[in-house]
């Protein structure tokens, strides 16, 4: 091929448009991967406790590790002597939010106890399980 033809044939391939490829995957917006819910523990021993020395207080953290806001749908206890505060406020990617679980050792028996708590949310991994426990003893017994 001489010179010209050369030049030619290679302003040709410049000027004409590429054939279209499918996207690889990866290229591109992200898809969404959904709320996601991390907690930063799913248990608290509360230890030795005095039956009836007051109310028992934990606060468990959790934060949005998702792409969209995380919506606590409902908290589920598994007995009356526990009670739960928390924001019903969507919390937004990477933020942040808690979960207070305040524990009644008056309601129950003296002995050991282990209680569940069940978080409903919009996470993409489903339902959550946290537990307290502790042993309450009867003040006489401290």
């Amino acid at each position: 091929m001489n010179r010209a033809a050369g030049l030619l044939a290679a302003a040709l391939l410049l000027a004409w448009p590429a054939p279209a490829r499918k996207p690889a995957p990866g290229d591109g917006p992200a898809e969404s991967r959904g709320a996601l819910l991390r907690m930063d523990t799913v248990s608290h021993d509360f230890g030795d406790v005095p039956r009836r020395g007051g109310d028992l207080v934990w606060e468990f953290g959790y934060r949005n590790e998702g792409d969209v806001p995380l919506v606590l749908t409902r908290v589920v206890t598994s007995c009356t002597c526990l009670k739960t505060d928390y924001s019903r406020r969507p919390v937004e990617p990477g933020g942040r939010g808690t979960i207070r679980v305040i524990y009644e050792p008056h309601k129950n028996e003296p002995g050991a106890f282990s209680k569940v708590i069940q978080v409903y949310s919009n996470s993409a991994d489903g339902r959550h399980v946290l537990s307290v426990r502790g042993n309450s003893i009867e003040n006489n017994e401290l």
